[in-house]
């Protein structure tokens, strides 16, 4: 997408009120979508981050038309969808659920046979064999790769369409660390070129690291969204660890003096306190001596348990 077009999109993505509703026979309805949001700003990596159940699948399938939904509006690329999803699917690449590709066939033909099929030429086979990593395997037969090199080929497959919204569910899976480090490079030299990337990750810690933004939904509702270190420093509840001798009685004096004090591995959590030195000026004098004093910042996943009551990725 060239820079001119990227300033008339105001958002890539765009979901109100998205509501999808499952009935069964046996299990009666159930409520998958419940008035969900998200917004994804052009040119960047946006994390989209669930518990399982939450409705996170049900969205991207949504998105791409392959689930209909009851109700709630739908815009990618500025266009809506599903209306306008013939429009648009060229410039979109995804990876929503692992494809399955013919054993025999190697790296290289599988990309041949689907750059054909799109009508692409083959010089973007090998274009996207290099971006991820498998030029030099890309002879090998499909049956004979690991399940890191499979999901590099999913990757590449999504890629074929040198795409201006890349959609991918967990890509990191069955990487080794240098492969999910070699993941997030990729990322972001996408982002770089004007790619605007959703990813879906059970890795907090590698979202975190690698996302500008997140939108986390739990029971099928958007539960906080925005750039990441606005999100983190939401949940972030003003606590300090706090180290000492004899932290029974630095819990009793802290306590006594207003400040929240629970005990924590070996060291003491201290919030409702407006200035940290107070903490070492009160304990001081009580002949109690602080060694560590530093404030607990919260990370996304203990952001994400809090907001989803624990919910397993």
């Amino acid at each position: 997408m060239s820079v001119v077009t990227c300033a008339l999109v105001t958002a890539v993505v765009e979901i109100e009120g998205l509501r999808k509703t499952y009935r069964s026979l046996r299990h009666g309805p159930h409520q998958a979508l419940d008035g969900f949001d998200m917004t994804v700003a052009p040119g960047q990596v946006h994390g989209f981050l669930g518990p399982n159940g939450s409705g996170k699948t049900t969205t991207l399938r949504t998105l791409l038309g392959l689930i209909r939904p009851n109700d709630g509006r739908m815009t990618l690329l500025g266009r809506p969808v599903p209306d306008a999803l013939t429009e648009v699917a060229p410039r979109i690449g995804a990876l929503v659920e692992s494809p399955q590709f013919f054993a025999n066939f190697s790296g290289r033909r599988t990309l041949r046979l689907l750059a054909t099929t799109a009508g692409l030429p083959r010089t973007r086979v090998e274009e996207v064999l290099e971006i991820v990593g498998l030029d030099e395997r890309a002879g090998d037969r499909v049956k004979g790769y690991s399940l890191g090199m499979r999901q590099r080929l999913a990757v590449a497959s999504a890629l074929l369409k040198s795409p201006d919204l890349l959609i991918l569910d967990e890509p990191a899976n069955g990487l080794d660390p240098a492969g999910i480090r070699e993941m997030r490079d990729m990322m972001r030299n996408l982002v770089a070129g004007g790619v605007t990337v959703v990813l879906s990750s059970h890795i907090l810690s590698e979202v975190q690291q690698i996302c500008d933004s997140v939108t986390i939904i739990a029971r099928g509702r958007r539960v906080a969204a925005g750039p990441v270190e606005e999100v983190l420093a939401s949940q972030d509840k003003g606590e300090f660890r706090v180290k000492v001798d004899d932290p029974a009685k630095a819990a009793s004096v802290l306590t006594e003096a207003g400040a929240t004090v629970r005990p924590a591995d070996g060291h003491l959590v201290v919030s409702d306190i407006s200035d940290p030195a107070w903490v070492t000026k009160t304990l001081a004098g009580h002949e109690l001596w602080v060694s560590e004093l530093t404030p607990i910042t919260p990370d996304l996943e203990s952001v994400f348990l809090q907001l989803t009551d624990g919910g397993t990725l």
